[in-house]
C-alpha cells in the first residue's frame, strides 16, 4: 500500500490508497505499524482443564490455524494459544474484546488480562512470552476476540529493557458521541488523545511515547447511519483505517469504503466517517518511524546482521531463560485478571 501522507492535499480525495483484507492471517499495515491480526474464535464450553471440551480430530496440533468450527488451537496441544516464543525490537499491543489471555514471560512476570484489557509489551533487546487462551467457562461458551498489533521501535531503542504495561479497560477511555441525528458512536482509546481524553502512558521505549509520534490506536463502533468526525492528525502523519469483516460498508467524505478492507485515509485535515449499517472500525495512526526495517519472523531490526544476531544471542541466552515449568502456563479456572510485574510488584484493575 502506498504511504503518502499528503496527496490528499494535491488530490482533494479523503482516500489515498487501499486494499481488500485477507479472509485470514495479518493485515497489511504502514511504518510506524508492523503487523496487525484480528482473532475471533467461537471457543466452545471447556472440559475444565481450559481445553476445549470438544475433538481436536482433524487438526494438526501445535500448527492448527485450521478454522474448524469456528475456531483454533494456534500453537497450543490442550489450552489454545501461542506457548513460549522470543521477540526482539520492536512491542506488541494486545487489545482483547472478549475472552483472557495467560501471560508469562522471561522476566518472570505473569498475567491475566481480557475482557476490554490491553497488554502492551516491549520487547526490545529480547523477551520470550507465552499467550494462551484459557477456557474457563465450562457450562457455556468461550469466545475469543482481539487484536494483537505490532509497533515497530527505532533504531536508538531496539534494544531497550523489556517491559510491559496493562491498560485495565476501566481506566481506557471510551468516548460515546451521538450526532444531530441521534446515531451513536463509541470509540475505544487505546492510544492517542481523542477529544482531550488520552489513555495510560505507554512503555516508557515505546515509539507512541514520543512526543511528536502522534501514534493513535482507536477502536469505533457505529450504529447504522451513525456519522463520526476524525480529527485532523500532525503533519506527515499516515493514518490506516480498517473496517471489520462483519461490518456493513462506510462512507468517508462521500467515498466509499467496503467490509473487510483497509484504506490509507487523509490524515491532513478532519474528515466525516459515515456508517452504511452497524459498522466497526479500528484506525491506526502514527508518524513513520522512516528507517530500514530488516525482519525474520519473531526479530524486527535496521539490518540483516542484527537479525543474525539476535538468532545468535537467543540461542546462547535464551533471552533470560524459560522460568516456567510449561512452555504454556496458566492460571487455572478462578483466577481474576492480575499483573505480577518482574519486580514482583501486583497490579489489579480498580473494579470500585
Amino acid at each position: 500500500m502506498a504511504n503518502d501522507a499528503d496527496s490528499s492535499v494535491e488530490s482533494g480525495t479523503a482516500v489515498l490508497d487501499r486494499a481488500p483484507l485477507p479472509s485470514a492471517g495479518p493485515w497489511p499495515t504502514v511504518d510506524p505499524f508492523l503487523f496487525c491480526v484480528h482473532h475471533i474464535d467461537a471457543y466452545p464450553a471447556s472440559d475444565g482443564r481450559l481445553a476445549p471440551d470438544a475433538s481436536l480430530d482433524g487438526r494438526s496440533i501445535g500448527n492448527d490455524f485450521s478454522a474448524l468450527e469456528g475456531w483454533n488451537m494456534y500453537h497450543g496441544a490442550a489450552v489454545p494459544g501461542f506457548p513460549q516464543h522470543p521477540h526482539r525490537g520492536f512491542e506488541t499491543v494486545t487489545f482483547v474484546r472478549q475472552g483472557l489471555v495467560d501471560h508469562a514471560d522471561s522476566m518472570g512476570a505473569t498475567a491475566r488480562y481480557g475482557e476490554g484489557d490491553v497488554q502492551w509489551l516491549t520487547a526490545g533487546g529480547g523477551i520470550v512470552h507465552s499467550e494462551m487462551f484459557p477456557l474457563v467457562h465450562a457450562d457455556r461458551d468461550n469466545p475469543l476476540e482481539m487484536f494483537q498489533i505490532w509497533l515497530n521501535l527505532p533504531s536508538a531503542s531496539k534494544m531497550a529493557t523489556p517491559h510491559f504495561a496493562m491498560l485495565w479497560a476501566e481506566d481506557v477511555p471510551t468516548i460515546e458521541s451521538t450526532d444531530d441525528s441521534g446515531r451513536r458512536t463509541a470509540v475505544t482509546v487505546i492510544a492517542g488523545e481523542l477529544e482531550g481524553l488520552r489513555p495510560p502512558a505507554p512503555p516508557p521505549d515505546s515509539w507512541a511515547a514520543a512526543a511528536d509520534s502522534d501514534v493513535a490506536i482507536w477502536s469505533a463502533k457505529l450504529d447504522p447511519g451513525a456519522s463520526w468526525r476524525l480529527p485532523a492528525a500532525q503533519e506527515g502523519t499516515v493514518r490506516a483505517l480498517y473496517v471489520l469483516r462483519r461490518s456493513a460498508g462506510v462512507t468517508l467524505d462521500g467515498e466509499q469504503l467496503e467490509p473487510n478492507s483497509v484504506a490509507i485515509v487523509a490524515s491532513d485535515r478532519a474528515t466525516t466517517l459515515l456508517a452504511d449499517g452497524p459498522s466497526e472500525v479500528l484506525v491506526l495512526q502514527g508518524r513513520p518511524i522512516g528507517e530500514p526495517v530488516a525482519r525474520y519472523g519473531p526479530f524486527v531490526m535496521n539490518t540483516e546482521d542484527e537479525i543474525h544476531q539476535a538468532f545468535a544471542d537467543y540461542r546462547s541466552t535464551g533471552f533470560g531463560g524459560w522460568p516456567w515449568q510449561d512452555d504454556d502456563p496458566n492460571h487455572g479456572n478462578d483466577a481474576g485478571r492480575f499483573a505480577v510485574h518482574a519486580d514482583g510488584s501486583l497490579d489489579e484493575p480498580n473494579l470500585s
